[in-house]
């Protein structure tokens, strides 16, 4: 399962949609995405990760991202990534930190709800992962997501 909700964010179809979604990038590129919503204080801590089998010191696949979507009672960033040393060399830091500014923000959750922005910033990542430059600084401009598609 490459979609946990804790706290329902994603509609079940969205969610199978995006298990989907992700699991044939795994297939296809062996870039692994994950995505956890969570409501703090109730979270699965870091048991995810070994549910998930991401981030272990003696692992050498380094090529995975953990997008944590939790609304930290409207206070917060919502998009909160756990990034794999070898997806720094395709996604910087600067990527991640303009990804956030787009689609996490409390306006933009406010304006278009949260699992637009959770589903934005998904096709962002899938779309970089997938480029042919296989190099990303900039969030695509155009993203699709079910709204826009005429899905909702």
């Amino acid at each position: 399962q490459n979609v946990i909700q804790t706290e329902k964010f994603l509609t079940s179809g969205q969610a199978s949609r995006m298990d989907k979604l992700l699991a044939n990038l795994d297939r296809d590129t062996g870039w692994r995405v994950r995505v956890l919503c969570q409501a703090y204080p109730n979270t699965p801590g870091l048991a995810i990760r070994d549910y998930w089998d991401l981030g272990k010191y003696d692992q050498k696949d380094d090529k995975y991202v953990v997008l944590v979507v939790d609304e930290f009672g409207g206070k917060a960033n919502v998009l909160n990534f756990n990034v794999g040393d070898g997806v720094k060399l395709v996604l910087p830091n600067v990527f991640w930190t303009r990804l956030q500014a787009k689609y996490g923000t409390t306006f933009y959750v406010r304006e278009n709800g949260i699992d637009v922005a959770v589903t934005n910033a998904i096709d962002a990542i899938v779309s970089c992962l997938r480029s042919d430059e296989q190099y990303c600084t900039q969030v695509p401009d155009t993203a699709p997501n079910l709204r826009s598609m005429g899905m909702m």
